[in-house]
């Protein structure tokens, strides 16, 4: 099969990201059926669609006629033998769980044609055991949509250990024709290329949390000035649920150095989980939290946060999960707010900068995962 066959895509999962990125291939000029569990979802799913497209035609970036015609290839469904029987490619968009998603792929690879490609939306786990539920794990792909689905660009395209290179080529040429910017990850590996860069950082606000100082608000009163949203800020309009469940997973498949601190522990016992709940390291209640820029701490410094970004993605190549350095950049600028990825950053501060700064933290927080590469010390990375 070749990208140009695949016609009809079934989206499995109607939640924000499912409908997201239902909405993003309809727009590329596929059919799609939108698939959930009870009608309920496909509803909400289907409302989410339209109100994407109403956005986006309001705005001038869609005519009125892409509009009708998008929304005329859309088909909801709950019978999932029947929405996936003549799909030519399958996108699974379903709650973070290992056993749930095999159970999924055990069905789609019973009920799809032989020739459809299976691909997860999964944000962290292995390919490779998702793909162990189906007969067919060369047709089993990793298909990682950044929120909102429908607005951005990055897409992690995972190679599973017995994924062909045709399922690749074709996922990656699909994101290419509904206009997003796809990144191949050539090697299955916890948190892909995007998620993994970023997850020390994590661990970063986990220890302050722990060590006490500075607060919150003083650790993002010197980052606010250079970023849409401070690193305590982001992890609380995230969930902080969302980010401890990040670093227990990597605690297990990664690095102990990961495990979450009792402190960050504890909004999860409190049931203070960020903006979802109105409160976490902020109060939500009356909107976006506002920062005391002059509460800015001295203890950190934006060169540490890039350092252990830089760190981090230099162990993507030693490990091949990407080869090109120009890749893992344009993962990172594709995937959140930066304009620049790390490397790109690195050349600018200097690698033997960047080996300060993180032995700098790695004294205060002696974890492994804050050790600088070899690669990094070496700093022969050319863009």
């Amino acid at each position: 099969m070749k990208s140009e066959d695949v016609k009809k895509i079934a989206m499995i999962g109607a939640g924000d990201m499912g409908h997201g990125i239902a909405a993003a291939c309809l727009l590329g000029g596929y059919n799609v059926v939108l698939r959930d569990i009870e009608q309920k979802f496909v509803d909400k799913g289907v409302a989410g669609i339209i109100t994407s497209l109403d956005k986006l035609k309001e705005k001038g970036k869609i005519a009125p006629d892409v509009y009708a015609q998008a929304l005329v290839r859309l088909t909801p469904m709950v019978d999932l033998q029947e929405a996936v029987q003549d799909a030519d490619f399958i996108i699974e968009a379903v709650p973070e769980k290992l056993d749930l998603k095999k159970s999924v792929f055990a069905d789609l690879d019973k009920f799809a044609p032989k020739h459809a490609i299976l691909a997860s939306n999964t944000s962290n786990m292995s390919i490779t055991d998702i793909a162990a539920a189906t007969n067919r794990p060369d047709k089993v792909i990793g298909y990682h949509f950044f929120n909102p689905a429908i607005l951005m660009k990055l897409v992690e395209v995972i190679k599973g250990k017995n994924t062909s290179d045709e399922s690749i080529q074709i996922g990656y040429e699909i994101a290419k024709k509904i206009k997003k910017v796809p990144v191949i990850v050539k090697r299955d590996s916890p948190g892909f290329i995007f998620n993994r860069v970023n997850e020390p950082t994590l661990v970063l606000l986990s220890k302050i949390l722990e060590a006490g100082h500075p607060s919150p608000e003083e650790f993002d009163a010197a980052f606010k000035p250079l970023m849409a949203m401070a690193p305590f800020e982001l992890v609380d309009y995230v969930g902080i649920d969302v980010a401890v469940h990040g670093l227990e997973y990597f605690s297990q498949v990664l690095s102990k150095d990961y495990k979450p601190s009792k402190a960050i522990l504890s909004y999860l016992k409190s049931g203070n989980l960020g903006k979802k709940t109105g409160k976490g390291f902020y109060d939500w209640s009356k909107g976006r939290p506002s920062i005391d820029l002059t509460k800015a701490t001295k203890e950190f410094d934006i060169n540490q946060l890039i350092a252990l970004q830089v760190n981090e993605a230099t162990k993507l190549l030693e490990e091949g999960v990407a080869d090109d350095p120009k890749e893992i950049d344009l993962a990172m600028a594709n995937g959140g707010g930066s304009p620049f990825g790390p490397f790109a950053l690195a050349q600018g501060i200097g690698y033997p900068e960047l080996v300060y700064k993180l032995n700098e933290l790695h004294k205060k927080f002696p974890l492994d995962i804050f050790k600088p590469t070899k690669t990094l010390k070496a700093g022969n990375i050319k863009l």
